[in-house]
């Protein structure tokens, strides 16, 4: 019996060291998802846990047959707050990734304790110079932009329309910084002017409109998120600006503003890498799904770009068959993008940032005399970032 016991307990032992503790198979996928989710901005929020919820369902809960475990928290719109939560949902729910992240200044502040504990963070849609650059690293992937693109998409279409010169506005944290950066980048007029407001308590623009009307600029872009969007834009039209200089806008409206906005909104061109009209299946079956769980609303990139983390997020658990103490395994496979994403084909550059399209878009109304964004054309193809050259990774 002693001889019996002895040889068991060898055979465990060596099976032990063949998996190694590294190697076994998660019994759950534990994923933190950091947004804000109370305050103006909650609706943002809101949409990016729809639509990661969704796509848990299109995945039957499970990633590569494993239970996922989701611990959703808010960071108020605030670094600080932002960077405890990561914080917490390393150290203390030890979650193997952590996706979401509306805010560059949230991301800034919260990216470096998610890489040095080594655990996997992808953003849902901030996407600051800095990361996509000198901070990039293996645990970071985004699955939106970095900010500087859209902008860029949206110079580019301006030079096409002929326009010479332009105000740029737009709030004073990293993504407005990057934002109007992003449009000086590919405009070939004159930048006339600009105006950086405060962010995120300032919902009154007339000083910056007034300062756009006196420059005599040809056209005006803008950037805002949110509430501060719907604000902007308001008043804009309000102002009499809307019939006399054209504006040109990133992320400032879509299917979330829009319904404050209305037909303010109409004529004012915007660029996006998703529209709810890509004419792809998982594409169809997203928005369709999407309106039917959630009636009356309508996915906006936000969730679009969240929903793409989730299906990174199971590539990368389907690939490595759980075993997610295998670092090195876990990021060969998310730098592949082995997943269907919403907005079609993309691939990853050396910086982990999505390399893909731009697409103009503008407000419409669709066959319910309901008002809509839709697909006008391809701004850019195959656009890759203008930082990915100073990332170290090759």
């Amino acid at each position: 019996m002693r001889k019996v016991l002895q040889a068991a307990t060898a055979m465990m032992c060596g099976a032990a060291l063949a998996t190694g503790p590294g190697l076994a198979q998660n019994k759950s996928v534990k994923i933190g998802f950091i947004s804000t989710f109370s305050g103006p901005t909650a609706v943002i929020g809101n949409d990016m846990r729809n639509s990661f919820e969704l796509a848990l369902d299109h995945l039957g809960r499970k990633m590569g047959g494993i239970p996922v475990e989701v611990v959703y928290e808010d960071d108020q719109q605030k670094p600080e707050v932002g960077k405890q939560k990561t914080d917490k949902l390393i150290e203390s729910d030890k979650v193997d990734f952590i996706a979401g992240y509306i805010w560059s200044n949230v991301l800034l502040a919260s990216v470096k304790s998610a890489v040095d504990s080594k655990t996997f963070i992808i953003s849902s849609n901030a996407g600051p110079s800095q990361i996509a650059g000198e901070q990039c690293s293996p645990f970071f992937f985004s699955t939106s932009w970095q900010n500087d693109q859209t902008p860029q998409a949206m110079g580019t279409y301006m030079n096409t329309k002929g326009v010479k010169s332009v105000f740029l506005i737009g709030p004073n944290y990293a993504a407005g910084k990057d934002m109007l950066a992003g449009v000086a980048a590919t405009f070939k007029g004159k930048v006339v002017g600009q105006e950086l407001t405060t962010w995120p308590s300032q919902l009154d623009f007339s000083a910056e409109l007034a300062k756009a009307k006196a420059s005599g600029a040809e056209a005006v872009f803008v950037f805002y998120p949110g509430a501060a969007g719907v604000q902007f834009l308001n008043q804009y039209v309000a102002a009499g600006l809307k019939g006399t200089i054209p504006l040109y806008t990133a992320f400032t409206v879509d299917e979330l503003s829009l319904p404050l906005q209305k037909e303010n909104a109409l004529g004012v061109p915007g660029a996006q890498e998703w529209v709810n009209d890509l004419a792809n299946e998982q594409n169809k079956k997203f928005v369709a799904d999407y309106r039917k769980k959630y009636t009356g609303l309508r996915p906006t990139y936000y969730g679009a770009q969240s929903y793409d983390a989730a299906q990174l997020i199971n590539s990368a658990v389907v690939a490595t068959k759980g075993k997610l103490d295998d670092k090195a395994a876990v990021q060969k496979a998310m730098e592949k993008a082995d997943f269907k994403s919403l907005r079609g084909n993309f691939k990853y550059g050396n910086n982990h940032f999505p390399i893909q399209n731009f697409y103009l878009q503008d407000v419409v109304k669709d066959a319910d005399g309901q008002l809509s964004l839709k697909t006008v054309a391809t701004i850019v193809k195959d656009d890759q970032d203008r930082f990915h050259d100073k990332c170290s990774m090759k």
